[in-house]
């Protein structure tokens, strides 16, 4: 039965091995040491289910190769971090796909994730709401465990109502699921920045808000966010060890 589904998985293992040396040589490595490490893992399925001997020894050539490449990221990506160091930049162009909250944030939600701070002064209008909830929804379905999301924005002063009524649904909803939501206002912020207590930061130039609306109720795109097209922005990655401490 496992010969049947080989074609398959190899082809896997080959679509997230090219994207991790992709990413790679783009020097987004923390991107890079996720799909390795996945890719790897289709490629030892593979070679579980392979019976041909020169096919075996192929794989575990390869394996070794993308499983020493792996290791050395690491090492150098540990170093960065130990020296506060850590900075990747990701362009994402005017109307690309493929920048889903999922696909962006998932190398970064690992590791003993707990406590989160998104500070943006624009979860406002109806469409920015959505776009928290959706965040929170990533957090809630990730491998950590998260127990606890700060959101730091500003007040829409023409329809608050709308705005104050909507994150206590949120607030509400998460509650429901053991997640505190704490919620602050400023008239002052400007800056956006989404902070996790496992020493990542991400900077997002248009912060939450990249996504372009749809081009109609029922285009492609409208319910899956990998592909709704997105406004240009830049996103900027950094590593500390000293995160914020919850007042």
């Amino acid at each position: 039965m496992a010969q049947d589904f080989l074609p398959g998985m190899e082809s896997s293992a080959i679509s997230v091995l090219k994207r991790a040396v992709e990413l790679d040589q783009s020097s987004r490595f923390q991107e890079s040491l996720v799909c390795y490490q996945e890719g790897i893992q289709l490629l030892l399925d593979v070679l579980k289910a392979v019976k041909d001997d020169s096919k075996k020894v192929h794989y575990r050539e390869k394996i070794k190769g993308y499983m020493d490449r792996a290791e050395q990221i690491k090492g150098h990506v540990n170093k960065l971090k130990e020296e506060g160091k850590y900075h990747e930049q990701i362009r994402i162009a005017d109307s690309s796909t493929g920048f889903s909250y999922e696909s962006l944030f998932k190398p970064y939600i690992r590791d003993g994730l707990t406590e989160v701070w998104v500070e943006d002064p624009y979860v406002r209008h109806v469409h920015q709401l959505y776009n928290f909830l959706r965040f929170c929804e990533m957090l809630l379905k990730c491998p950590c465990k998260v127990k606890t999301i700060h959101l730091l924005t500003s007040q829409d002063e023409d329809s608050s109502a709308q705005q104050t009524n909507a994150l206590a649904e949120i607030k509400q909803s998460l509650q429901s699921q053991n997640i505190c939501l704490d919620i602050q206002y400023s008239s002052t912020i400007h800056d956006r920045e989404i902070r996790f207590n496992n020493g990542w930061i991400i900077k997002i130039g248009r912060g939450l808000d990249y996504f372009k609306k749809p081009k109609g109720r029922f285009s492609l795109g409208y319910c899956d966010y990998d592909l709704r097209e997105c406004h240009e922005t830049t996103v900027d990655v950094f590593h500390t060890k000293h995160t914020k401490k919850t007042s």
